[in-house]
């Protein structure tokens, strides 16, 4: 570290023209990187990916792609023969819109399926192309024009109505939600508000400083990555919003630092190299294990959780670049100036009496926090993995209002989300007949007209959404009745396949993390006690954000409230692991910074009561502020119009609600506390194989 600030204290001016322009150069391609983002969640192997890219080549469109659905509702049943030739015309012009589009309805068939059983229901699924091979997104206009080809159409008089998980997710979400750039400048303003308070002078500026120059740069490498592999869409926010408050977090240790430093009367360039010397090595520290939980994803033989982990691994890594490059520069040029006019200079030590308390009242202080822990832990044992309800990714509008029909008329949501199960054309009859039999079925059609050489589709519409524990069920028996005779795709086979991708390999994913994170820690706290202690509450920190998203969303005791959304019935598959991943490394951040102070703190005097009470009092600030900078961010992420982000801003926000609160301000202080000396044991041995310089190993009266 020490090298590294030297060398760019020395050559200050390139330092910081080589951050601008890589910043610059962010900036000018960020439209072009977030353009190639990709919608693709590509399985390759498995079977319902493997069936639904059979359907896509042979159709060109359906598979994964969910229909857009078209909803009549009349005064007087739809079956006539006058309703029917109306439904078929409408459709006609839909066709004739998309082209390349499969259609079915009860005009195409007589399939009594596609009607409630009051007959004065009905719908057509229309399978329009994806945007991109391998895309869940319909082709860019195509829900546009299939709305443009039924305005005005009537059927027994009643208009036809558009829905489905397009329309309700993304075309209303859209006309409702903020764009990335809007949410990035929402948790900026959030970040200057704290970072006003806590600095009360224009050094506040330092670490939004820091914060712009690695975003963009984030984003530059990650549209360079882009040219050798598909990265997901979804890590433009993580890009945005965490690599904002990642970057402010790291920038806030070391001007924390440094002002302690300057305040004891070192000079200023004295004071940056003490600052960096330890605050720094603290960034590194932090960096590194925020990567190791992204690194992990890297790992998972799903592509699109690997882009997470490769543009994920970026964030802390440029924003420890930053920190220990352009920062100390920063510091040593302007800081001083900046700092110079503060509106409050008084101290306080609120933080230090909250630490001497809870060293007094430790057993106190352990037990409330594991109350409040296991009361979020208990839901998370409820946690059911799957695609969230069609019904939660809209509040209202027609999408909705077409859906609701739906439900009223007895029809359901599962309607929404059919199962599509690729055979041959001479079996395609006589196996819709048979899973017409199963359970939980309310129709299956073969359509002759999709018939294509030797393949043929049968569309199964199933009762229930497969979200839910029924539609699941559905999928399950679909899937046995067909073994061995067909393949089922979908994009209900697909999420099941995704589950088994992710969490099939999940115990090895946490084990690679726990090891490495421990290693690295032990080397750094020169204890085998506390990182074991670190990991232990970091995963309890991580069950109870489940816990919240269970709460929160599944079971919808906040998402109606917070959002007008009903309960999604199940997290979608790949949220708790992104969760897990994120909130594993940013927590571990807040337990380096304090127990980095502490093992400072205990070096100096010995006593690890003081050390507690001083460590804590001299980092709680930090750990307060920077974890309110990002649940600031978080909250901003949450406006997004896709309910996935949501889940995914709910999770990281509560997670660090909960960690610099409940784990940090009371558990961490309050086990250390209790475990005394024993903190610090490592045996001679271990320090030896961890390579430890002979100054820093331990002393041995502490090792036995």
């Amino acid at each position: 570290m020490n090298r590294i600030v030297d060398f760019a204290l020395a050559h200050r001016l390139v330092v910081v023209l080589a951050w601008a322009v890589v910043a610059v150069a962010g900036l000018a391609s960020l439209s072009r990187a977030t353009g190639a983002l990709s919608h693709s969640y590509a399985l390759p192997g498995y079977a319902g990916y493997e069936a639904n890219r059979s359907i896509e080549q042979a159709y060109g469109d359906g598979g994964a792609v969910q229909p857009i659905v078209l909803v009549v509702h009349a005064r007087v049943p739809v079956t006539g023969s006058r309703p029917t030739g109306e439904l078929r015309a409408a459709l006609g012009r839909v066709s004739h819109a998309l082209p390349s589009a499969r259609i079915v309805s009860y005009a195409s068939t007589a399939n009594r399926a596609f009607v409630s059983a009051d007959g004065r229901t009905t719908f057509a699924l229309v399978y329009p192309p994806p945007s991109t091979a391998g895309d869940q997104s319909p082709a860019p206009g195509a829900l546009d024009a299939v709305e443009h080809a039924v305005a005005g159409a009537r059927v027994a008089g009643a208009p036809v109505g558009v829905t489905g998980a397009a329309a309700l997710g993304q075309k209303n979400g859209q006309q409702k939600g903020t764009s990335v750039a809007v949410e990035t400048m929402l948790g900026a303003v959030g970040a200057i508000v704290v970072l006003a308070l806590v600095f009360g002078s224009l050094l506040a500026l330092v670490p939004l400083l820091m914060a712009l120059a690695a975003v963009p740069t984030t984003f530059l490498l990650v549209w360079a990555i882009t040219a050798a592999t598909d990265v997901t869409f979804i890590v433009q926010y993580f890009i945005a919003l965490i690599g904002l408050g990642v970057a402010i977090d790291y920038a806030l240790l070391v001007v924390f630092r440094w002002r302690e430093e300057r305040a004891r009367g070192l000079e200023n360039v004295d004071a940056v190299r003490a600052a960096m010397a330890t605050a720094g090595r603290a960034v590194v520290l932090s960096g590194s294990t925020v990567a190791i939980g992204l690194a992990a994803l890297v790992a998972l033989p799903v592509p699109f959780l690997r882009s997470i982990g490769y543009a994920g691994l970026l964030i802390p890594l440029v924003s420890v670049a930053a920190a220990s490059t352009l920062l100390p520069v920063v510091l040593a040029s302007v800081g001083p100036a900046l700092d110079r006019r503060r509106l409050d200079r008084r101290q306080t030590n609120a933080w230090l009496r909250w630490g001497a308390l809870v060293v007094r009242v430790r057993w106190l202080a352990l037990a409330a926090g594991i109350a409040v822990l296991a009361a979020l832990l208990v839901p998370a044992f409820s946690l059911r993995l799957g695609s969230a309800r069609v019904d939660a990714l809209s509040r209202s509008g027609a999408a909705h209002d077409a859906l609701a029909q739906l439900e009223r008329s007895g029809i359901g949501a599962g309607a929404l989300t059919p199962i599509e199960v690729l055979t041959t054309p001479d079996a395609a009859s006589r196996l819709a007949a048979s899973l017409r039999r199963v359970d939980g079925v309310r129709g299956a059609a073969a359509p002759v007209a999709w018939n294509r050489g030797g393949d043929a589709i049968v569309d199964v519409v199933p009762e229930a959404d497969p979200a839910t524990a029924a539609g699941k069920d559905t999928l399950a028996r679909v899937r046995a009745a067909v073994a061995g005779r067909a393949r089922v795709g979908g994009l209900a086979a697909t999420l099941s396949d995704f589950s088994s991708a992710v969490y099939g390999s999940f115990p090895e994913l946490i084990a690679l993390i726990a090891v490495l994170t421990f290693l690295l820690l032990a080397r750094a706290l020169r204890s085998l006690v506390l990182p074991l202690k670190a990991l232990a509450l970091n995963v309890l920190s991580v069950g109870a954000a489940w816990g919240v998203l269970v709460l929160v969303w599944q079971r919808g005791h906040g998402a109606h409230a917070l959002w007008g959304l009903h309960g999604t019935e199940a997290i979608d598959a790949w949220v708790p692991l992104i969760v897990f991943a994120f909130l594993y490394g940013i927590s571990m951040d807040y337990e380096v910074f304090i127990l980095t102070r502490i093992r400072e703190e205990h070096e100096r005097t010995g006593s690890t009561a003081d050390a507690v009470a001083r460590g804590l009092g001299r980092t709680g600030r930090l750990v307060t502020s920077a974890a309110l900078i990002l649940f600031l961010a978080f909250v901003a992420m949450a406006s997004a119009p896709v309910t996935d982000t949501k889940l995914l801003a709910t999770g990281f926000a509560a997670g660090i609600l909960i960690d610099a609160t409940v784990v940090r301000g009371l558990l961490v202080p309050a086990l250390v506390a209790l475990l005394g000396r024993r903190n610090w044991w490592l045996p001679y041995p271990l320090a030896r194989a961890l390579r430890l310089p002979h100054e820093q190993a331990p002393d041995r009266s502490l090792t036995t």
